[in-house]
């Protein structure tokens, strides 16, 4: 990480040693937000349910959080861009972000869907596999030859995350209940797994080349982003809700969610803008640690050697990847 902070700020740093220091310091809280973001999701998720079960739409959820991402983005364009507003934009500007916003709209289905096809064990295990999807269609839609060390500290993350995800928690209270949960994949399944790991490493790479070769702010360019977000997802809403109320079974953690999620896109558009998204990509796997915590803290779930191999393995990516060559 110390890499990516030193590389991001490095102009900064040239214009007042003062001014670049302090870019570092945050630049650096804001991975670190991000990390805790990433890994609280799953147990708030949990606080929001009512005997077991999730009791809101998920796609209101969807929609509330990028319609709150349209909103900062349009405060912080105010705010900070103020300036910049009279500056002439076209819709050539504004189009290419339509396509990002469908193919995160049809991810966002496609990990609802595919999980008819599969338990959700397996589902966890072999998400991972977008890892590699990432980083390979980041090697070459933006031309980035990644050295053999630098893949395998890609595939120790991936190792990482199935490591964390077979086995890093157990259960106290039925210490069973995962461990012989019976693992199943159909052939549809693999398709759509397959289909999910590609989508989203296609989505992340696609947004990252927009926002790098357009020359305007990016509060700018999350408007335009947000904006098609909020259509496509409103569309999908009104498809899926079956007559449900919007705000059906909302509650207090549902906010946090909606909050949460929302500046985590805004921090993951700075990353994807100014860093890469390898970064984004060791940020959510270092999310793990977080995640870990709180399931201990408020779940009374135990770790287990994978949670330990799992910290191991991070730790080499990392040092692999941003370690001196």
């Amino acid at each position: 990480m110390r890499m990516v902070i030193a590389n991001v700020s490095a102009t900064g740093s040239l214009l007042h040693p003062a001014t670049g220091r302090l870019r570092r310091v945050l630049w650096g809280l804001m991975l670190i937000l991000s990390v805790a973001i990433y890994g609280a999701h799953a147990p708030l998720l949990t606080l929001c349910k009512v005997d077991g079960k999730i009791p809101f739409s998920s796609s209101s959820v969807v929609v509330l959080i990028e319609l709150t991402k349209l909103v900062l983005s349009l405060l912080f364009l105010l705010i900070w861009d103020r300036k910049l507003l009279g500056r002439s934009v076209s819709w050539n500007h504004a189009t290419p972000f339509a396509l990002s916003a469908l193919l995160y709209a049809a991810n966002n289905n496609l990990v609802v869907h595919m999980q008819l096809f599969m338990d959700p064990s397996t589902y966890q295990v072999l998400s991972n596999l977008k890892i590699g999807s990432t980083a390979l269609l980041y090697s070459l839609f933006l031309h980035q030859r990644l050295s053999l060390r630098k893949w395998l500290a890609l595939f120790l993350l991936t190792a990482a995350g199935v490591s964390y995800t077979y086995g890093g928690l157990q259960d106290l209270q039925h210490p069973t209940s995962t461990s012989r949960m019976q693992l199943h994949i159909t052939v549809l399944g693999l398709l759509l797994i397959s289909m999910y790991c590609l989508i989203s490493g296609l989505s992340a790479v696609y947004t990252e080349v927009i926002l790098k070769t357009q020359d305007l702010p990016l509060n700018l360019q999350n408007l335009f982003l947000y904006s098609f977000g909020v259509l496509l997802n409103v569309v999908v809403h009104l498809l899926s809700s079956r007559g449900t109320g919007f705000l059906e079974g909302f509650s207090s953690w549902v906010l946090v969610i909606i909050v949460s999620q929302a500046l985590n896109g805004l921090i993951m558009s700075a990353v994807m803008k100014h860093s890469s998204n390898i970064t984004r990509l060791f940020v959510i796997s270092c999310s793990i640690l977080v995640n870990a915590l709180l399931s201990v803290v408020l779940f009374n779930l135990q770790l287990t050697t994978f949670f330990f191999l799992a910290v191991l393995l991070i730790g080499l990516a990392v040092h692999l990847y941003y370690g001196a060559t």
